[in-house]
């Protein structure tokens, strides 16, 4: 009864506090940093200089464990604009990307990363569905994305963890944490970024959806603890800026409660299940909350934890999975399998699409892959339910970051249910954090776009807190225009 994509998809905190070191431990050299203190190395330093017909590979002494192999892509998703795909390798370990110049002003527009969620899902859900340059068409065709994310931003799609997508490894490893995960991605950013140095300084944000709301808090703690470290050794911080997560999964004993309310009180649409199923469900919420507390969030209780969302699952989600509807949209039935296509045909289709030959070609995916392209990974998704990463929350990181300057958007969909924003809006205020007080304070207001109202918005002292009004899980892909002016509104630093 495990549904994708969210709170029913959970994962462990099996590592040590090793996990949580310095990624470059295992990989920084100090005379190789001299080396490029001397002037002995010069890293490619910009874009032009990467070819199309192969990848160029790129080094730093300070990282002898990673490396990074890029090449530009032509004619493929946007015309219009430089595309590069390629992979970031970690000894074994190979990350895919894809990266897209802004339509705007490359030299001088903010940088992007995004993420999907899963955990196991590919960030070519978004690429090509959502937020990207283009969507796919057909199995054989794309076409041009007019509200796509890149319209005043460069953005990185990153198919993380090892495993999802185009990312594989060498020898079988694994990752089975949303801590592990984070170790790969902070060290992308750094070599990407010491790299390329026209992007040094350069504003970044770090964004996803759905499980990308335990993904990205972690992921951007890492990389702002990791600044400490940069400076340390005479290299340039990263200049993050925010986080901006959709849907997201932040509290999964939060959002589990909150079922009751999209199914049984007008919170979105009106109650959709019966008054007896309800009444029962109400009963059964006091006990659902003791016995996930207990087992889940207090012990970390493997054995307990597992038997105790089995039964919340059974009183609180049963219910809804026998209407047959589209959990990430409530209003709409769901269409195919859900465990194949998540109730979207078209994620079938962007399978199809990745799975030809000459695309993967162009796109410079590694021969040693050839198995079909999988928009998720079931053994990614298990192994983090068997490690129970979900349990661990994630708003300890977002008011870690917000009292240190980054500033956090959380957007959701209104039709949503599996991370409603009924759930979403709970922990926000009863997040505790330094703007808490005056942030609890601000009333809930109409947002627009173009004289229109799009949701409810309330922000206050680095938090802001957005719905959008009649969008599922994929807000990008239900409310293209309003997510584009959301997102515009956010890097140009003006009210929502």
């Amino acid at each position: 009864m495990l549904l994708p994509n969210c709170v029913l998809i959970l994962g462990l905190f099996t590592s040590s506090l090793a996990s949580t070191q310095w990624p470059f431990d295992a990989g920084f050299n100090y005379d190789g940093l001299r080396a490029y203190d001397d002037g002995l190395f010069t890293p490619l330093e910009d874009l032009s200089f990467v070819h199309s017909s192969s990848y160029t590979t790129l080094k730093h002494p300070a990282f002898p464990k990673h490396s990074v192999r890029i090449k530009k892509t032509f004619d493929f998703c946007d015309p219009h604009v430089n595309s590069y795909t390629g992979y970031i390798d970690i000894e074994a370990r190979h990350l895919f990307f894809y990266f897209f110049e802004s339509r705007n002003n490359p030299d001088t527009d903010d940088v992007i990363f995004w993420t999907n969620g899963g955990p196991g899902c590919s960030s070519s859900l978004g690429l090509f569905m959502e937020l990207g340059p283009c969507r796919v068409k057909d199995e054989n065709s794309t076409v041009v994305h007019p509200e796509a994310w890149n319209n005043n931003a460069n953005i990185f799609f990153v198919d993380q963890p090892i495993g999802v997508g185009f990312s594989y490894a060498d020898y079988g490893e694994v990752v089975g944490t949303t801590e592990e995960a984070a170790k790969d991605i902070a060290s992308f950013v750094a070599i990407f970024f010491e790299h390329f140095t026209k992007f040094k300084g350069r504003a970044f944000h770090m964004a996803g959806e759905s499980y990308g709301g335990r993904y990205v808090p972690v992921f951007a703690a890492e990389v702002y603890d990791q600044n400490a470290r940069l400076v340390d050794a005479g290299l340039t911080p990263i200049n993050l800026q925010s986080v901006m997560i959709g849907n997201g999964e932040f509290d999964f004993a939060a959002t589990l409660l909150s079922y009751y309310d999209m199914q049984c009180t007008p919170a979105s649409v009106p109650p959709f299940l019966s008054i007896s199923e309800c009444v029962a469900m109400k009963q059964i919420l006091p006990r659902c909350e003791k016995r996930i507390k207990s087992a889940c969030l207090d012990s970390l209780d493997a054995i307990d934890c597992a038997a105790a969302i089995q039964f919340c699952e059974t009183h609180i989600v049963g219910p809804f999975e026998s209407l047959g509807l589209n959990p990430y949209d409530v209003t709409r039935e769901c269409k195919g399998e859900l465990k194949d296509s998540l109730c979207y045909p078209i994620i079938a289709t962007i399978s199809k699409y990745l799975d030809q030959p000459i695309i993967r070609e162009k796109l410079g995916v590694d021969p040693v892959l050839t198995s079909n392209f999988s928009s998720c990974n079931d053994g990614i998704e298990k192994r983090f339910m068997q490690n129970l990463d979900m349990t661990h929350r994630t708003t300890y990181h977002i008011a870690a970051l917000l009292d240190r300057g980054i500033e956090v958007l959380i957007y959701v969909g209104s039709y949503d249910w599996i991370c409603n924003w009924v759930g979403n809006e709970r922990w926000t205020l009863a997040l505790e954090w330094s703007g808490q007080k005056e942030f609890v304070e601000e009333e809930l207001r109409e947002w627009t776009v173009d004289g229109k109202r799009a949701g409810l918005v309330r922000a206050k002292g680095g938090l802001t807190f957005a719905t959008v009004d009649a969008a599922g899980h994929m807000v990008p892909y239900d409310k293209p225009k309003e997510a584009l002016a959301l997102v515009q509104r956010w890097l140009a630093r003006e009210i929502i």
